[in-house]
């Protein structure tokens, strides 16, 4: 049971979303909750206050007569659960779930405890609301998308129960829950945030970091194939650059080496002084994918680590408008809804993710250009040469998909668009941003997948088994249960689809 005191951390959102773990408020935060519903309630009374008796955006400008702020929510609710395209994957709105619950929970939105109540309850309950992923601009927030999350609260709009999409309704009458009621200003508190972007963002920021573990495996064991020299992995080289994911990098593949028999010695091979060769046969520095990866993934680490960061402290931020105050009894209006630092961190963790697969789509080139690495067969072909075909298929796929992330890099923080009567004259798009990175994310695990495959098939051909290290060694056997060594062809993309799987499943 993971009980909210106060900040959550990223090992909280794996914990709810990977091992289904359950949640509860702490007292603390509880009366934090019905204060500032009290404050809000008994502050709001005599003032103009928006949102609460004032319409929304450019139609602020119209009071909202006392019998008609009730519904004033419901009609904002309603009228912007407009989202189309593809649903959100469960994980997804789950992680949004989570965040906004913990936005509700800080005691600046003035909601009602009822809200949150009913949040933990669907969240432990693992019913999920269907939301759609077209909508969200990122600026006053997720307004669509959030929209969707609170049509549910009120027990309208489906959610996923069981396997199954199925009317809100029809799942509180089999689960005994009640919908809210709205009490104040919980429509506009619910949808008025950045919970969406931020709970894709936290998502894609695990499985990037995955992503990156899987390629620093793949480094290693291209340069145990290739009987790479050493020094370029060397403490002393990596620590003349500043940059900390450099000497990390550097170090991670260091420590998985530590046991190979195949990686050389500048020394041993190169400063003897027993080569008399005017031409040399071997390579003197190998080519830039296998050399450069810690200049590389350096980059990849340090950026990820930034995203991180700036993930947690926007997921522990009040994102709302207005905020009340309860300390200094004050509302203050604003703009915290407004998704520019999770846009942007969206488009850096979207390029460094595009990076990990081009460095893996030119690995895999070279693997399967015998004229470039001079010990495997075109394509690791270990079949007949011109009957059979190898890995050239899926370099295809690879190249392809790779091609595909460069053009999904382009920016979403500088592509503003002005709405909402220009009210919204400059946007984030931050939920964009983060969907984008989503996809970026999966189809760079198709792409490492395919080169994980080709490396398992070259440690074959050179019969490396006992040489490689342990580290990739393990590596080895996990893909190995997967797929066969194969010299006849085969269909390939089964095999593609079940690495894919189990590179994203592996904890």
């Amino acid at each position: 049971m993971l009980e909210i005191i106060e900040e959550l951390e990223l090992i909280n959102f794996y914990n709810v979303l990977f091992n289904s773990k359950k949640i509860k408020l702490s007292k603390k935060i509880l009366e934090r909750v019905e204060d500032s519903h009290g404050f809000l309630k008994e502050f709001s009374q005599d003032k103009i206050i928006y949102g609460v008796n004032t319409g929304f955006g450019p139609m602020a400008q119209y009071k909202i007569a006392d019998e008609d702020r009730l519904q004033l929510q419901y009609n904002l609710i309603r009228s912007h659960a407009s989202g189309t395209g593809e649903p959100l994957d469960k994980d997804l709105v789950k992680s949004a779930m989570l965040a906004r619950l913990n936005t509700l929970c800080l005691g600046n939105s003035g909601v009602h405890p009822s809200v949150v109540d009913l949040m933990v309850e669907l969240i432990n309950r693992d019913i999920i609301p269907l939301i759609f992923s077209h909508g969200g601009v990122g600026a006053s927030g997720d307004l669509v998308q959030l929209a969707h999350l609170a049509l549910v609260l009120i027990g309208e709009g489906e959610v996923y129960y069981k396997g199954k999409l199925l009317p809100t309704a029809e799942v509180f009458a089999k689960e005994n829950l009640n919908p809210i009621c709205i009490d104040l200003r919980e429509g506009l508190a619910l949808m008025n945030g950045t919970s969406v972007m931020t709970g894709i963002g936290i998502v894609n920021t695990i499985y990037a970091q995955k992503l990156l573990d899987w390629m620093i495996t793949c480094s290693v064991a291209i340069n145990e194939i290739v009987c790479a020299y050493d020094d370029h992995l060397s403490k002393e080289l990596n620590q003349t650059k500043k940059h900390k994911g450099q000497q990390k990098v550097a170090e991670l593949m260091r420590n998985a080496l530590h046991d190979s028999t195949l990686t050389r010695s500048r020394e041993d091979h190169l400063y003897n002084g027993k080569s008399k060769d005017n031409v040399f046969k071997e390579k003197v520095q190998e080519y830039y994918s296998l050399r450069c990866v810690p200049q590389i993934l350096g980059p990849v680490y340090d950026t990820l680590k930034g995203v991180n960061k700036i993930l947690i402290e926007e997921v522990n931020s009040a994102n709302d408008n207005p905020i009340v105050d309860v300390e200094n009894k004050q509302v203050y209006h604003g703009g915290n809804f407004h998704g520019d630092y999770i846009s942007l961190e969206m488009d850096k963790l979207r390029l460094v993710t595009t990076k990990m697969a081009m460095l893996s789509e030119r690995q895999l080139n070279y693997l399967l250009n015998h004229k470039l690495n001079d010990i495997l067969p075109p394509f690791v072909n270990l079949g007949k040469l011109g009957l059979n075909f190898g890995m050239q298929g899926v370099q295809f796929t690879a190249t392809s998909t790779t091609a595909e992330n460069q053009t999904l890099s382009n920016s979403m923080y500088v592509h503003s668009i002005p709405n909402n009567n220009d009210n919204q004259d400059i946007v984030s798009m931050g939920t964009n941003a983060a969907l984008l990175t989503k996809k970026v994310i999966e189809n760079t695990f198709e792409v490492i997948a395919i080169e994980l495959i080709t490396i398992v098939q070259a440690i074959d051909y050179l019969n490396y088994q006992d040489k490689i290290s342990s580290h990739t060694s393990k590596m080895y056997k996990e893909i190995r249960e997967i797929i066969p060594t194969f010299k006849e062809d085969m269909i390939m993309y089964p095999y593609v689809n079940q690495v894919k799987k189990f590179m994203m499943n592996k904890h």
